[in-house]
């Protein structure tokens, strides 16, 4: 696990509120000059704290108007059959997201569709 100081973790929370945000804006925010948040950026991409970057779809302008919560419970819990379900699960374009679950219910699934 990497070691974060204070200055790491609120230039994380930046990112993750604005990853848009330019090297200038996010130093000027952390009080840095823009070549030190440059390095800290560059440091926790290899350390692997951050993993990339995505853009937010909104699903209404996709044609995909309703979203909803699928729960979903395995039949079989073999690692097999849960690498399969993972996988067709990560092949649906209609899947926004996936969590496992503890409980009655072994996955929820955020979906959007027409």
């Amino acid at each position: 696990m990497a070691e974060l100081d204070r200055v790491d973790r609120l230039l994380l929370d930046l990112l993750q509120r604005d990853a848009r945000r330019t090297n200038v804006q996010l130093a000027e925010a952390l009080s840095l000059s823009p070549s030190a948040c440059l390095r800290r950026v560059q440091r926790l991409e290899r350390a692997g704290v951050i993993r990339g970057y995505r853009a937010v779809l909104d699903p209404a302008a996709l044609g995909r108007g309703l979203s909803a919560f699928v729960r979903v419970q395995l039949e079989r819990h073999d690692a097999e059959h849960v690498q399969r379900f993972t996988e067709l699960v990560g092949s649906w374009d209609a899947v926004l997201a996936c969590y496992a679950l503890t409980g009655d219910m072994d996955y929820l699934l955020h979906v959007a569709v027409t």
